[in-house]
């Protein structure tokens, strides 16, 4: 493929390339809508059940005992898994206030953009989440290299991995 190629069209902000699907603009909206509703469907599960989690941890006897640092984790954790929440349920509300009005293109973008809001509100949740369990459960002394290693594996994964696929396989060899 050509420079001009470059990106899936799928990210925030991307253009869409030119491809041989032969799509109307709309018929593109319409995939991409499809495709982004079963990513978001498959993270909004788990941010769902982890802030469902994190929700009772305040009314267990044990929360009484966390140190004050602990208790300052604990609140930003339950802050970004409730950030993270609404961005990733807010496409399919995006979606549902423009119906019918013919901006579906857009809408996909903005959506695609809450999408991965969402992502790094999620990556930032993990983060404080695993931080403040790793505190309470193990030596401190481990606890930044565990979560460091962790998050690591988080970037590695969800970003690190796509963005070099996407290059590799958007650039001329």
């Amino acid at each position: 493929m050509d420079a001009s190629n470059r990106g899936t069209g799928d990210g925030p902000g991307t253009p869409p390339p030119s491809d041989d699907r032969r799509e109307t603009e709309s018929e593109r909206a319409d995939r991409r809508w499809g495709e982004l509703i079963q990513e978001v469907r498959v993270a909004q599960t788990g941010v769902q059940i982890l802030f469902g989690f994190l929700l009772t941890v305040a009314f267990t006897p044990r929360f009484q005992d966390l140190s004050d640092t602990d208790r300052t984790i604990y609140v930003v954790t339950v802050i970004l898994g409730s950030a993270a929440t609404g961005a990733l349920i807010g496409p399919v509300s995006f979606h549902r206030v423009v119906a019918g009005r013919k901006i579906k293109p857009a809408a996909v973008l903005w959506a695609s953009r809450l999408t991965f809001l969402g992502l790094i509100l999620l990556l930032g949740t993990l983060t404080s989440a695993l931080l403040l369990i790793l505190r309470v459960a193990t030596d401190d002394t481990v606890v930044p290299w565990l979560v460091a290693g962790v998050v690591g594996w988080y970037l590695l994964c969800w970003f690190v991995l796509p963005m070099w696929a996407r290059h590799r396989h958007t650039t001329p060899d």
